[in-house]
């Protein structure tokens, strides 16, 4: 006699992109995207214009997840969706969808941590990305968040280090904005990089103790820098942009890693996990893979349609709360704010 296999529907709306996943088990079925690209022209995300642009988004895009996974709605096992941390108007539109369909369907409910997620996406079953073994370090990098978070197995996270300020990917952006590029800046500034000398400008690192982060006082240096530079030469940042953004992104890259190697050498833990949408960033694989030969870590790396915020991370999250029978109570409320 075989088990039944679980679908699990996840919805995932913590900023601004609506994302629905439809998985079999730990498989992936589908992972829809919907992209909301009003927010460019006032060079960051307007909560308000956010929300109203999920509930616009949220019945087509789960509708063509089902489809695309060519699974009928009276066959899920249950609905998950983030709870949080996130904007409080976007995570209202997922958790009060997720809630009516369960509620429709009388299947089980599973709230997920955002950030949880994002270093779970790990074990999705997909062909192109290894799985780490418990228990590693991992590195969340993304618009809210940079953290190092030990990973003693699914449920067991301790938090050993943070930013005590930004978070690296609204560093970022905000150092992109002074440049005069578009949003989201970093993957524009990671292009522009490649083509750079990262060594033509030295920007100062911040020192705070132990494994806390903060990128305030870089995001200071960038501004006064450029200022500077561009008192004496107004087209500074034009003639220099991609010396710029490659020594402004190995600046990034150092801070990130001189903090893991802190990590490393006060767990023992050599299995290095990233996560977020600031895991995309070439600098930082790049940096992972040189310290796979120099240290001897071994570092993992999601696969790219892993590393934004989508439904598919939620959804493996999903599965493993469904194993352990962790279901949520509908009159359970979203979170803007959420420790792991």
């Amino acid at each position: 006699m075989t088990k039944q296999p679980i679908y699990t529907l996840a919805i995932e709306s913590s900023c601004d992109d609506t994302s629905a996943a439809v998985f079999k088990n730990n498989k992936k079925l589908s992972n829809i995207i919907a992209s909301q690209a009003v927010h460019e022209k006032y060079g960051g995300v307007v909560p308000e214009l956010a929300s109203r642009a999920h509930q616009q988004n949220i019945v087509p895009v789960v509708d063509q997840a089902l489809s695309q996974a060519k699974v009928d709605r009276k066959d899920l096992s249950a609905i998950a969706y983030t709870k949080g941390p996130g904007l409080l108007g976007s995570l209202l539109v997922g958790s009060s969808f997720a809630k009516s369909l369960a509620m429709a369907l009388d299947i089980p409910l599973i709230e997920v941590h955002h950030m949880q997620a994002h270093i779970l996406a790990h074990f999705i079953d997909d062909e192109n990305q290894k799985i780490p073994q418990f228990p590693f370090l991992a590195l969340t990098i993304s618009g809210g968040h940079t953290q190092i978070v030990k990973v003693n197995d699914f449920f067991d996270m301790q938090v050993i280090g943070e930013t005590l300020d930004d978070a690296v990917g609204e560093a970022f952006d905000k150092c992109g904005k002074m440049m005069g590029l578009g949003y989201p800046a970093g993957p524009i500034i990671d292009k522009l990089a490649k083509q750079g000398n990262p060594e033509r400008f030295t920007f100062s690192k911040p020192k705070v103790s132990g494994l806390d982060f903060s990128f305030s006082g870089l995001k200071t240096a960038v501004l006064y820098f450029l200022q500077k530079e561009k008192k004496a030469n107004p087209n500074f940042v034009d003639e220099n942009i991609k010396d710029i953004c490659a020594s402004f992104q190995k600046t990034v890259v150092d801070i990130l890693m001189d903090k893991m190697k802190i990590a490393v050498k006060d767990t023992g833990i050599t299995q290095i996990a990233i996560g977020g949408g600031v895991s995309a960033n070439s600098g930082i694989r790049t940096a992972l893979k040189q310290a796979e030969i120099g240290l001897g870590w071994q570092s993992y790396v999601p696969k790219f349609e892993y590393c934004l915020d989508n439904a598919a991370m939620i959804a493996i999250v999903g599965y493993y709360k469904f194993l352990q029978q962790e279901f949520a109570d509908f009159g359970s409320t979203s979170k803007a704010r959420l420790k792991l």
